[in-house]
């Protein structure tokens, strides 16, 4: 069972492609200049169980990727990883946004380190308001990075997504 404060199909702003979002409820970074302050209490979301959300997201045909915001879905990791897994298995690709590193999940709770296996891409780090920019591809500021999970965990070390659809080209 998750905590969300919504879900949006159709997106095209949360990574390439027409995409479902599912946003978390509940977040310990409260990033000054956050896009989603309203996310920030804990507890007091919509409860929904991860095989709800899957019906929700194979309802729209078009949708080939799902995206996990907030909030911080490493917060409920164990619940996003268990939706992970329903996604990957009907053949979705999976992102999830993080205010944590790849560093710090890499070295997270056992839940987390769960979550981050089952997952293809992470944009990790927090929002910095000195960072901002509108010109990186699904980032809000310079900070992120978009990385390509399967590679950086056989690597053991954060690896890059520096070209192609996760940074706007099409």
């Amino acid at each position: 069972m998750l905590d969300l404060s919504g879900i949006v199909g159709d997106s095209i702003v949360d990574g390439p492609g027409i995409r479902t979002t599912v946003f978390s409820q509940g977040c310990p970074h409260h990033c000054p200049g956050c896009h989603n302050p309203e996310t920030w209490a804990f507890g007091c979301g919509t409860q929904m169980e991860e095989e709800t959300i899957l019906d929700i997201v194979r309802s729209n045909p078009l949708c080939r990727g799902v995206t996990f915001s907030g909030g911080e879905p490493f917060v409920q990791a164990a619940g996003f990883a268990k939706l992970a897994r329903l996604l990957k298995e009907k053949g979705y690709e999976v992102a999830s946004y993080s205010g944590y590193t790849f560093e710090q999940l890499l070295t997270g709770t056992p839940e987390q380190q769960e979550l981050l296996s089952t997952i293809d891409v992470l944009i990790d780090g927090p929002f910095l308001m000195a960072e901002k920019t509108l010109e990186a591809a699904f980032r809000g500021s310079r900070n992120q990075r978009i990385i390509d999970v399967p590679k950086s965990l056989a690597a053991g070390a954060a690896v890059c997504i520096t070209s192609g659809r996760w940074q706007g080209e099409y």
